[in-house]
This record gives C-alpha cells, structure tokens and sequence, in this order.
C-alpha cells in the first residue's frame, strides 16, 4: 500500500513538472542566459542609480572568476560600428549606406524665387536632406541585339554568337537564378510568394519554371557541395547534431519526418547531409571514416559511431548538460542554481582565454589550470549531492545529474584538446535556417528536394561564415562551374573561392546593359 502511495506520489511530481514545462514552452522565457552573477548582497552588479563601491572588488574576489588586482575592463562604444566603405548622411546620423546602393536626386523647385533674375538673387548654398526609399521588386528584361553583317567579297553572314545561359535552354539569367535562391532558402520566402511578386511587378512566369529553375541551379551546386563536405570531414575536430525536416508525402495530407544532420567543421565550414530519419546507421554512413574529435550532444547514435571506431575521441556538449539543471529549477531551485554557477565558472574562464587571444599550448595550460580544478569539483559536488539527498528518480535534478555523470569522460575531452570547444553552440547558431525555412516554406514535397535544401543551405551558410556576400557568390561560380576543371572542383567552395576569385568575381549581363 505504501508503496502504490509513493508510486502515485512521483507520478504526481512527474505530471506536474511536465505541466510546468509546457506553460514555459507556451508563455515563459525560453532563453537559458544567466548573468554570473545575480543582483544581490554579494554581486558585482549595480542596480539602478548604484554607485560602485569599493566592495565590489571583494565581491569578486570571492566569485572566484578573477583575481581583483587583475580585473580587466573593456569598454564598448555602443551603436558607432561601422563597416568598411560605410557612408553617413550627414542629416540623418542614423542612416548609413555603402557606395553600392544607387541614389538619386530630386531637386526641390523654390517658388519664392521663381521668376526671379540672377541679378535680383543669389545661389548661397544647398542644404540636404535624405530619405530611404524602396521601389517594388525590380526585375529587369535583358534584350541582347545581335547585328547579322554580310561581308560584300564572300557574301558571308556574320553574326556573334549569343551569351552564354547557365541552363541551356532558358531565358533565366543567372542574376535571376541567384535571386532565387538567396530569397527562398536565405531570407525564407518560398517560390510561390516570389512568384506572386514577379506578377505584381508585371512578369508572367509559371510556378513551375521557378520550381524547374531553382532545381536545375542548385544540381549544378552539386560538385562543389561535395568537395565542402569532403573538407569538412578532414576536419581535427567537428561538431555534429541533427534537426527534423518534413520531407515526401507519407499518406493523403501527411509529410514524413525526416532529418539534417549538420556538420561543423574546423576551418568554419558547413555542411546539411539528409537521411531519412534518425536512425543509429545513418550517423555512421554519415561520418564514414573519419579521423579526429567530433562534439555532439547526448544522442545514443554518437556514442555507439565513437565505440566502433578506435581513432575517434568523443566530446560531447556542456550547454546541453547545464539545460538539465534549468529544467530542474522549479523544482529543486537552490541545488540547480548551485550547478548553474558553477558550469558558468567553467565559461568564465572560456571568456577570458577568447578575450586575451590565447590558443594552443597556452590554452591548453589555462584550462589546465583553472578549469580541471572546477570540473573536477562539479563531478564530486554532484555525486555528493545525489548520494546524500533521498531524490526520487523521477526528480529532474537527478536526471541532470545522472546525465551528467554518465557523460564524464566525454565531457572533460577539452581538458586535454585545446581545439575542442565547450559546447556545440557554433553549430546551432549555423543551422539556424533550417528551423526558420520549417517556419515558412514549411516542407519539401520529395526527398531530392529535401535534399537540395540542404546543399544549397551548406553554400549559404558557409559564405556567412566566412562574411561573403552569397549573391555575389552565386552568380560567379554558377557561370564558373560548367568550365572549371573537376579536379579543382574545391577552389569553388565559399572558403576557397575567397581567396582565389572573390576579388574579381564574374557578374551577369545586367551589371553590363547600359542604362
């Protein structure tokens, strides 16, 4: 009878916890920041009107983060970055603008004067005033005329030939083809939104020569995602995760669920490998042979490839481990808040290292250092804690725990690799328009176009990486592609095309009509 109470008892909690989350799912704060301090007796941080005191110091000194006789203070200049080439008007501070933005000049017709002589008025000077503007989706007919001359001694007929078309037999530009493409998988608007603005702005185009168009640009992409792939899987160390993507029709009005498994390399690549779901195998198809340190989450698949491969080292995330101990927080608040903080030292010092640009052998023997002696004091605060509380399994600060403890040795690898990083936010931050294109172009109709997203996506996000226009991008290497030799396929992945083309990139007709 006792313990049926029990069994209820912890159902109870069970129920009520998974309650609590979906009320923060639906209305609460999702975000998982912390300051490393919180506003109270003891922290660094004033309130409002607060003048800093000395005490502050001590106050730090007993966080532990730093020594306060060597605080170091960075100041920020708020909302003054400007890039490179960056103009300002002059009359309006807050709008800034590069050389390539077309401007134009009205000039304002002063009535007052108006029939007036230049002996009864004088120019001064001119003031300015600017104003951002934007005309409705602009698409531009290029109509290339090409002179037959017949040449009086031979009677021959001469004629040059016409432009070369990135798809043979189509009237889209690549300026057109880019544009697709940029719009639908980089800024989420889907080809039958573009569609309507191309009627809109007087282009009569069916729906499904878009759909024709963006397919047939994104095959000839395919060399060059390959060759990023083959890099990225060079990589000393990568991150890996995979998210849920609809693709192909299961039944009358039901989409299968399949996945992404996006992968970070070492040399700021990215790459959207599609598997039809979430299997174990398809982790292991996926990595193939490679040699090195991958960082993952706790995903069973991860841990079954590194057991089958004795050249591989196996990280795995501290930002998933710490997401335990937040959800645990409703329930046992001072135990969770006591892990938070102390994972947060362990950022702290992460911080610090990026701050005073150390790498190497001198990372390494920071952490070394500073952070073994708090991982090792997590580990034997955690084990404590579970062994002297009467938590019930079911309790989510043992779940956390446990996890945690589990995934110790995955989870000390950047002690030793200073290469390895603390977490695979990198990687989530990359694989951000996945999540954002399920938002609004919703699903793929086929598993090749589950497919094509996700190759197309690697480019895209890759030339963000590596702070390339993508446009720019594209347009060059879809004219380059169908010449360049294939066995130098990689110099047209975004990282190497940086170096070799993106100083002279090749432009489309458009930017050579006259106006």
């Amino acid at each position: 009878m006792v313990e049926l109470v029990l069994a209820k008892h912890a159902r109870g909690e069970e129920l009520e916890q998974q309650l609590r989350w979906f009320k923060q799912q639906l209305f609460g704060k999702k975000s998982e920041r912390r300051p490393h301090l919180e506003v109270g007796e003891g922290s660094t941080q004033l309130s409002l009107g607060e003048v800093a005191a000395e005490g502050s110091k001590d106050a730090m000194a007993a966080s532990g983060l730093e020594d306060p006789h060597e605080v170091k203070v960075s100041r920020v200049r708020a909302h003054e970055r400007r890039s490179e080439g960056m103009a300002e008007a002059p009359e309006e501070p807050g709008l800034r603008f590069d050389n390539s933005v077309p401007m134009k000049t009205i000039y304002v017709p002063n009535k007052e004067v108006e029939g007036l002589s230049e002996e009864e008025c004088s120019l001064v000077t001119e003031k300015t005033t600017y104003r951002l503007a934007q005309e409705p989706a602009s698409y531009v007919v290029l109509r290339i005329v090409r002179q037959v001359v017949k040449r009086k001694d031979t009677a021959e007929l001469l004629c040059p030939p016409a432009p070369p078309s990135v798809l043979e037999k189509s009237y889209a530009d690549v300026s057109l083809l880019a544009g697709l493409l940029i719009d639908k998988f980089r800024y989420h608007l889907p080809l039958y939104r573009q569609h309507q603005r191309m009627k809109a702005a007087g282009i009569d185009v069916s729906r499904s020569s878009l759909s024709n168009w963006a397919h047939r640009a994104i095959d000839l992409l395919d060399p060059i995602y390959t060759a990023q792939l083959h890099s990225i899987m060079h990589s000393k160390v990568l991150a890996m995760d995979e998210t849920p993507i609809r693709a192909g029709r299961k039944a009358k009005g039901k989409m299968r669920t399949a996945y992404f498994w996006p992968i970070y390399g070492d040399k700021d690549e990215v790459a959207f490998p599609y598997a039809p779901s979430r299997a174990h195998d398809h982790a292991e198809e996926i990595l193939g042979e490679f040699c090195g340190t991958f960082i993952t989450d706790g995903y069973g698949a991860y841990d079954r490839y590194a057991a089958r491969h004795d050249d591989v080292v196996h990280a795995q995330c501290w930002v998933h481990t710490r997401r335990g101990f937040v959800k645990a927080e409703d329930v046992e608040p001072e135990r969770s808040a006591k892990a938070i903080a102390m994972i947060g030292k362990f950022y702290a010092v992460e911080e610090e290292l990026r701050r005073n640009g150390l790498e190497g052998e001198a990372k390494l023997a920071v952490r070394g250092e500073r952070s073994k002696p708090l991982v090792a004091e997590f580990f034997e605060w955690i084990e404590a804690e579970l062994a002297r509380a009467a938590l019930l399994p079911q309790n989510p600060f043992t779940k956390a725990a446990r996890y945690a403890l589990q995934r110790k040795q995955e989870l000390e690898v950047f002690l030793a690799n200073p290469d390895v990083p603390l977490d695979t936010n990198h990687l989530e931050r990359a694989l951000r328009p996945i999540p954002l294109g399920r938002k609004n172009w919703l699903f793929c109709w086929t598993e090749v176009g589950a497919m094509q997203v996700g190759q197309i996506q690697s480019l895209i996000t890759t030339c963000v990486l590596h702070d390339i226009d993508p446009y720019t991008y594209l347009v060059d290497v879809l004219q380059r592609v169908g010449t360049h030799p294939m066995s130098r396929i990689a110099e047209l992945t975004p990282r190497l095309w940086k170096t070799n083309f993106a100083d002279q990139p090749m432009r489309s007709a458009i930017y050579r009509a006259p106006p």
